[in-house]
């Protein structure tokens, strides 16, 4: 963790943005996290997930969505509408719109249930919650959707401050995944669990899960 102190979100906003802008080495970083994310997935048997059309400072999404798509998993991505965001099917083409964000057309479709969220995250604060862009679109997502899924925050670099510096509102993880760290929180008491390059592979990482009686796992 960072041990500089930041008095204000758009203080350790701004050091998180110079820190991701300046990395080196972003394929590389972005297959990582991408094989994390599938091996993830799998593990945890989702069938219906939400993603995002990444923007260049965020985590590249490209590929995660195509293997997604093609072991026939549902994927949904964020399409905006006004302050806030719907889910809508990933499909092509796509077209830019505000923030030079990609979304694919809307969709008039019933609100669709999901297994587990993927979202980008600026950096992540003390309380294990999302620094974004500050405008708080999934914020107001996440507050009315139900039942709410895990939660995976993920990014390029490894960018969490001690510092407490988001409000109520704000979203939290239950995990937060990055190419070389990963914190996992476990249990009500919000114990956290760091290791390195997340695996399913490793059975000491996989015990971070706990297997429910239909096979699939939880937090």
């Amino acid at each position: 963790m960072q041990k500089i102190k930041f008095e204000t979100k758009s203080e350790f906003r701004s050091f998180a943005r110079a820190k991701l802008c300046s990395l080196r080495n972003s394929y590389k970083r972005d297959k990582i996290v991408e094989k994390n994310i599938l091996d993830l997935l799998h593990h945890v048997k989702a069938r219906s997930v939400l993603l995002y059309v990444s923007l260049p400072i965020e985590a590249n999404t490209q590929g995660i969505i195509a293997t997604c798509r093609r072991r026939k998993y549902k994927v949904y991505v964020p399409f905006m509408e006004g302050i806030s965001f719907k889910m809508v099917k990933w499909r092509l083409p796509l077209s830019t719109k505000k923030f030079n964000i990609e979304e694919p057309k809307n969709s008039f479709a019933v609100k669709p249930k999901i297994d587990f969220a993927i979202v980008p995250v600026i950096g992540v604060d003390g309380a294990f919650k999302r620094i974004g862009f500050g405008k708080g679109m999934y914020d107001r997502f996440f507050e009315s959707l139900a039942p709410k899924p895990p939660i995976a925050f993920v990014q390029k670099e490894f960018c969490m401050t001690q510092n407490l510096l988001s409000e109520e509102h704000d979203i939290a993880a239950d995990i937060y995944l990055t190419p070389y760290k990963t914190i996992i929180k476990r249990g009500k008491n919000g114990s956290r669990v760091t290791s390195g390059r997340w695996s399913c592979c490793s059975q000491r990482r996989c015990r971070i899960f706990h297997r429910k009686k239909d096979g699939s796992c939880q937090l």
